[in-house]
């Protein structure tokens, strides 16, 4: 069943929404040779340090996107995020202009108490602005919109790239995809998923728009 902004959608956009439910999975080509650098970003976001941050970051969006063919993100990690009533501002995409590259913006640390967030969480802030770029890139959608299929090709990146390396990264994959699960159906009583969808109609919007990431349910 449709999240229910897909009744606001033209009939257009209701297409688009469509053949994005129906994509569930996005196969990525070797995956182990991405785990490094998994396991490289959560030694550095334990660091704290902003640049050991986004450079571990950069060095795993240029893993991923050579691996699926698509042009390169560039990364940028910034410090607290951006609050209001809603909540918390985890991650925003914004495509490319003028021949540049697009670029996936994450925050690091909390809005009130400036505590670094949790690993899961970030990994799967990068991993869903990246889907968003997918999208665009990877499947020719002329939107992203937050379908329960976007949902399930974020889950299923998460799973390749964190399944298969241990015991302790196993459970992480399934924490994360838990996550997912929980956060994929929009909520009337979840300021966070009322926030995404006040801010963006429910869906991403127009590749010219940024694209926000609140993701319901983690810190």
């Amino acid at each position: 069943m449709p999240f229910s902004y897909y009744a606001r959608l033209t009939r257009a956009q209701q297409r688009v929404y469509r053949r994005s439910d129906e994509i569930g999975a996005v196969p990525l080509r070797a995956p182990a040779a991405a785990q490094p650098m998994v396991e490289a970003l959560e030694r550095a976001l334990a660091t704290g340090e902003r640049g050991r941050v986004e450079a571990a970051a950069q060095l795993l969006l240029d893993r991923l996107t050579s691996a699926l063919g698509v042009p390169p993100l560039r990364a940028e990690v910034l410090a607290a995020r951006p609050s209001r009533d809603w909540g918390e501002l985890h991650g925003l995409y914004t495509p490319a202009e003028r021949g540049g590259r697009a670029r996936v913006t994450l925050w690091m640390r909390t809005a009130q108490q400036r505590r670094v967030v949790g690993f899961r969480t970030f990994l799967r802030t990068l991993i869903h602005e990246l889907c968003h770029h997918l999208d665009y890139e990877l499947f020719a959608l002329p939107d992203s919109f937050h379908t329960q299929g976007f949902y399930r090709r974020e889950s299923s990146l998460i799973r390749q790239l964190v399944g298969g390396a241990s015991r302790g990264n196993a459970a992480l994959a399934l924490d994360l995809v838990g996550a997912g699960r929980r956060g994929s159906r929009p909520a009337a009583d979840c300021p966070a998923r009322a926030q995404e969808e006040a801010a963006s109609g429910g869906f991403s919007g127009e590749k010219e728009k940024m694209v926000q990431g609140v993701i319901p349910g983690m810190e």
